[in-house]
């Protein structure tokens, strides 16, 4: 097992480099220039000369490529040009609501995905398969942007002074603040902590829990709903469409046949027989949804005013600020290749054959 970690590490290091070299080249092919961007009316000839000397953006790309890897092998991410602030801080900052936002949805995706395609595959044909596959057709369909902007007006606007009201920005409530979890170690200077601890602490619903803070939680998850339902509709269609497609499949082998002839429980001919031997195709596609989803948080992320990765990739684009779009994807593409290589772990722990190869 060790042996094969180690391989699927080295082989994807190429990929990592040609996910760095294309988002290397791209940022600084697109049209514009980050001195005008930033500096706007102050943007003179002899003030940007001197900005993008300042910056090393003067040089040609291929010098520019090496120095970031240089700078990248020795842990250095850089600096943002707009901000002129550590990209490592900034991704400490912005990163988790980012986690906390793409595991919740791809939760809630696989929560409701998988018993909806269960469903539909063991009643084929009837009119819940149909309405569930409508369903399905539908959530496909439905752009992000769109469906966030008619969930805060339903549930931010219509159902406002109810019960069901729910909060459309922001990811607390104004005022609402707890003791960061770094200083349940003893850190009580925020400049001080380690970076891992700071991380630790902006995953708000994980702070609120390790230090007991109860409304912090609640509040936490209240603010994550609206954009985790925007966000898991799509994986949660894709999800029940592969689980009712894997299951039909399994369901015509002839063990399946055999384990009902000999009397077993329907309870355990689904569960051990069907839905088990359907895992590997869809944990492959559950593995693939976690791009879809850190693709669709841009969206999700300006649409409800919260401050991660994807709204921060955003802007970054759109100021050129170059080492926030290059360190904001070096750890998107390190965190799809880690959960990647889950996914392949898990064919092992799934298919006896593969774990015995």
């Amino acid at each position: 097992m060790l042996k094969y970690i180690f391989h699927r590490i080295i082989y994807s290091l190429p990929v990592l480099f040609g996910v760095l070299l294309v988002t290397f080249v791209l940022a600084r092919s697109v049209p514009g220039d980050p001195c005008k961007s930033i500096l706007g009316e102050k943007a003179t000839a002899d003030v940007c000369a001197r900005f993008l000397h300042e910056k090393g953006l003067d040089r040609s790309i291929a010098e520019q490529f090496v120095i970031y890897l240089n700078d990248l092998a020795h842990g250095n991410f850089g600096e943002s040009i707009r901000f002129h602030r550590p990209i490592t801080q900034i991704l400490v900052e912005r990163l988790p609501l980012t986690v906390e936002l793409g595991f919740t949805a791809l939760i809630l995706a696989c929560l409701i995905g998988i018993p909806l395609g269960m469903i539909s595959a063991l009643k084929h044909n009837s009119a819940a398969d149909i309405a569930t596959m409508v369903g399905a057709n539908v959530g496909v369909s439905m752009p992000v942007f769109w469906l966030g902007l008619m969930l805060a007006y339903v549930f931010a606007l219509l159902l406002k002074d109810t019960p069901f009201w729910l909060p459309p920005s922001g990811r607390l409530s104004a005022g609402l603040s707890s003791m960061p979890f770094y200083e349940v170690w003893g850190w009580y200077d925020k400049g001080d902590a380690p970076k891992l601890l700071q991380f630790v602490s902006n995953l708000y619903i994980f702070n609120a829990f390790i230090t007991g803070d109860w409304q912090l939680m609640r509040d936490a998850i209240k603010h994550l709903i609206l954009p985790s339902v925007a966000l898991s509709t799509i994986p949660m269609a894709v999800i029940a469409r592969m689980t009712r497609s894997s299951m039909l499949q399994v369901t015509q082998m002839d063990y399946v046949r055999t384990a009902r002839a000999k009397g077993l429980h329907e309870r355990v001919v689904i569960f051990r027989h069907i839905f088990r031997n359907a895992l590997l195709p869809l944990v492959t596609v559950i593995g693939l949804q976690f791009g879809v989803i850190f693709s669709g948080a841009i969206l999700t992320e300006t649409i409800f005013s919260l401050a991660g990765v994807g709204r921060s990739l955003y802007e970054a684009i759109t100021a050129r600020d170059y080492p926030i779009i290059q360190g904001f994807t070096v750890v998107i593409a390190i965190g799809y290749i880690v959960l990647n290589l889950l996914v392949d772990l898990s064919y092992g722990f799934l298919d006896p054959r593969i774990r015995i190869e």
